[in-house]
């Protein structure tokens, strides 16, 4: 199960779950595949809503890999999501969510609150 609050995230692929994560390697690994300097240039190369297929591949693979799977691109590109392309592009968008915004709480345990009037 995916700890939302070290930005991992699970998602339904291949007919499973899988935990994914960007970890300092993966984000590393994405830098040298888009030619980005930094993190900065790497967020601002997203930040347009220009994404393509192969983007999509990569991110998701590198994600897999920081999550603990040994996992190739090539086998990342057969699992199927249910949704189909927008249930690719919504996996990148939670996972950016979790790594670089607000982790996505719907799947973190609620926080209890302290006891009223005691």
């Amino acid at each position: 199960m995916a700890n939302p609050r070290r930005g991992e995230i699970d998602a339904e692929l291949g007919g499973r779950t899988r935990t994914l994560c960007l970890t300092l390697g993966a984000l590393a690994e994405l830098e040298a595949a888009f030619g980005a300097d930094d993190l900065t240039s790497l967020a601002q190369r997203f930040e347009t809503g220009r994404i393509g297929a192969r983007d999509l591949l990569r991110i998701i693979a590198c994600g897999l890999r920081g999550g603990g799977e040994a996992i190739t691109d090539d086998e990342a590109a057969t699992l199927a999501t249910p949704d189909g392309l927008p249930g690719y592009v919504r996996i990148v968008s939670r996972l950016f969510a979790a790594t670089f915004g607000e982790p996505d709480r719907s799947e973190a345990p609620p926080v209890p609150r302290e006891p009223q009037g005691v």
